[in-house]
């Protein structure tokens, strides 16, 4: 009888991992049975303890570092033990692309059942530290103790991020090496200026400080704090909103989100400017965006260049096509497109993405381009004005993390466009809705990988689909 029959929770065994999965952990193989291992990265030699077993596979934790891996890297970050935020910090940049580049032909094969398209080298990132242009820190009353503090260390207010699995936990952080230096200096000021004021509890449901939300613009430098609250007191906010100001330059926004969902979302119910504008500009290969608080926009802003400019190419575009610019979100991709072909048609559900996308097209006095807002589920179906406009050519299609609803892609099928251009960082929903699209006469020719979160396991794909 093979021994892995044999093998159960809390078993300890000795495992080499050979590569990563989508979404992180290390694989190895024990007996010809497949291990995932939490933390583990390619080259390493582990004692691992069994967490949970299935007929398929097994799941299992590090219990000790018998050799370490060839590509192991020191991590800069203080936190990286714990937050979990940048998980591979410690895996040498080369072979995060590349097992980034296997995990997507993997998926596209098996989950999309792809098998005859080119797959292009991965586009790294050229700044792999300080390249977020948009973090989200949250406040709470629940600090997650570290295990070499001392036992009546003064736990009731935490500014960072949440430990992994644990949405009542949060790490306090002091220096995220994936955000910009003057983000750090705001994220500090805020902890030293805000003691007074009380941190939200998700438990129990109460306090005031939620969410501290910093942008900061790639190409104008400029900076937006949204620090969103549970109720609306201006007058508490008013002397760190001055801090801020006085401290750290090119702040050219300060506003407040009150939100009193229990849920921990960061979008506020409505807004209150504190100080400046209630947006900040970015420019993007020459054309200038409005951002507000709660508008979606690309958190890479170099890798974003690039993605726009793949996209144009991919296009191969004579001037003449009508394109659909599905989730369009502040309009920043139709509005690239729209000075090299005939009309854009941009059609988002939210409504402040909506009219940053309407105001955004003024900003670059673009006038082929016309935004329709509306749940891509039913839009063509509810909305008349939709019939009135061309069919088109080009569809441009960046959905959410889940994919693109079985409405949705039926609605692109009867739309008849002759070429697809799917982006998503979710390469799992884009294989499986690319796959019903290639039973539906389009073809997947060709995938362009980008990394546009270095040290995570995201990734951000381009798929080209003929029909």
């Amino acid at each position: 009888m093979d021994s892995t029959t044999n093998l159960k929770k809390g078993n300890e065994i000795i495992v080499q991992i050979a590569s990563l999965a989508f979404g992180g952990q290390g694989i190895a193989r024990y007996n010809n049975i497949v291990v995932f291992v939490k933390n583990g990265i390619p080259g390493q030699k582990l004692k691992i303890l069994i967490i949970k077993k299935s007929k398929k596979y097994f799941e299992a934790k590090i219990l000790e570092i018998i050799t370490e891996s060839i590509h192991y890297q020191k991590p800069p970050c203080e936190h990286f033990k714990y937050c979990g935020g940048c998980s591979f910090q410690n895996l040498d940049y080369k072979i995060q692309t590349q097992q980034k580049l296997n995990q997507i032909k993997e998926i596209f094969n098996r989950i999309g059942e792809q098998k005859d398209f080119i797959i292009e080298p991965i586009k790294i990132c050229d700044n792999t530290y300080q390249y977020r242009n948009k973090m989200e820190f949250t406040f709470s009353n629940r600090r997650w103790i570290l295990k070499d503090e001392p036992e009546n260390v003064k736990s009731d207010f935490a500014l960072g991020l949440h430990i992994p699995g644990r949405y009542d936990k949060i790490l306090n952080i002091n220096n995220c090496h994936i955000q910009k230096d003057a983000a750090n200096e705001i994220l500090n000021i805020v902890k030293q200026y805000s003691s007074g004021m009380e941190p939200y509890d998700i438990l129990e449901h109460k306090g005031f400080l939620r969410n501290l939300m910093i942008r900061h613009a790639e190409n104008t430098n400029e900076i937006m704090v949204n620090i969103v609250t549970a109720f609306e007191n201006t007058k508490k906010l008013k002397s760190l909103t001055h801090k801020i100001v006085e401290k750290i330059e090119n702040v050219k926004s300060i506003v407040n989100n009150i939100t009193s969902r229990k849920s921990g979302v960061s979008k506020g119910e409505y807004e209150i400017n504190l100080y400046g504008e209630n947006f900040i500009q970015e420019i993007i290969n020459g054309l200038t965006f409005n951002i507000s608080a709660n508008s979606f926009f690309q958190t890479n802003t170099k890798q974003t260049e690039n993605l726009y400019s793949m996209i144009i190419d991919e296009s191969n575009l004579a001037g003449n096509e009508i394109v659909y610019d599905l989730y369009c979100g502040t309009g920043t991709i139709g509005i690239c497109l729209a000075q090299y072909v005939k009309e854009v048609y941009g059609f988002e559900i939210n409504e402040s993405a909506v009219n940053d996308a309407i105001i955004n097209a003024q900003l670059n006095n673009i006038k082929n381009i016309k935004f329709f807002k509306g749940d891509l589920q039913n839009i063509f179906r509810v909305n008349l004005d939709t019939r009135k406009i061309q069919k088109p050519d080009i569809i441009i299609i960046d959905p959410p993390r889940a994919g693109m609803h079985k409405k949705t892609i039926l609605d692109i099928i009867k739309k008849e466009p002759k070429k697809l251009i799917y982006i998503s960082c979710n390469p799992g929903t884009q294989a499986r809705d690319i796959k019903e699209l290639s039973q539906n006469n389009y073809k997947l020719k060709k995938v362009l990988p980008l990394d546009m979160f270095p040290h995570t396991p995201h990734v951000e794909n381009i798929a080209i689909l003929e029909k």
